[in-house]
Order: structure tokens, then C-alpha cells, then sequence
């Protein structure tokens, strides 16, 4: 993943973290993804697409993934790399937000 530096959803956040590493998400042919991005932190997991935090995985197995309220199915695109991000389909996803395994937050506010 080609990194791209701190983006400014962090900075815009006021989110205080060390060690936070940004990079392009990857085509299955290894190109950088304009605008898809995970961020990497001590704590998880973040991927962004363009300006919105998508979704969150915690580094600890006892946290539980968040998916942002507001944009988590926002567009055709957003979902088909948030589908990667998580290794899973629209539908698995929404069974799982049902059932409690994820959590629906406002992570952009």
C-alpha cells in the first residue's frame, strides 16, 4: 500500500494518536485506490473513504468492529471496498449489524 500521510479526517477529528500510518487500499493488481484508505493505529483498524471513516476494527478480540451510522452503505463504492475491508458481502454485514456482532456509531462527528 502506497502511504499518503495523515489525512485530514484525523486532524480534523482533534484525534491525538502516535504512530498512525495511512496508505491506499490495493487492487488485486496492486495499483493504489484513489480516495480508499486504511489508517492504521495502535488501537485498530480505520478505513476511510475520500473525507468519511467508514469503519473501525480494534486491534483487541473482546472490542467489537464499528461501522459509521451515517455512511457504512453510503454509495456502490463505498460498499465494494468496505466489503474488502472486512472480508465479507453486504449481506453478511447487515446480519451482523442485526445480531450485534458490529456497532453503528457516528465515527465522523
Amino acid at each position: 500500500m502506497g502511504d499518503v500521510g495523515v489525512k485530514k479526517i484525523i486532524i480534523k477529528n482533534n484525534i491525538k494518536m502516535k504512530n498512525v500510518k495511512v496508505s491506499n487500499m490495493q487492487s488485486s493488481r496492486g495499483n493504489d485506490i484513489a480516495n480508499q484508505f486504511e489508517i492504521r493505529t495502535s488501537k485498530g483498524v480505520y478505513f476511510q473513504s475520500y473525507d468519511s471513516v467508514i469503519a473501525f476494527k480494534p486491534n483487541a478480540y473482546d472490542k467489537k468492529t464499528i461501522l459509521d451510522k451515517h455512511t457504512w452503505d453510503y454509495s456502490m463504492t463505498t460498499g465494494k471496498y468496505r466489503n474488502i475491508f472486512l472480508r465479507e458481502d453486504k449481506k453478511e454485514t447487515e446480519k451482523k449489524i442485526k445480531d450485534g456482532v458490529y456497532l453503528l456509531r457516528d465515527l465522523n462527528k
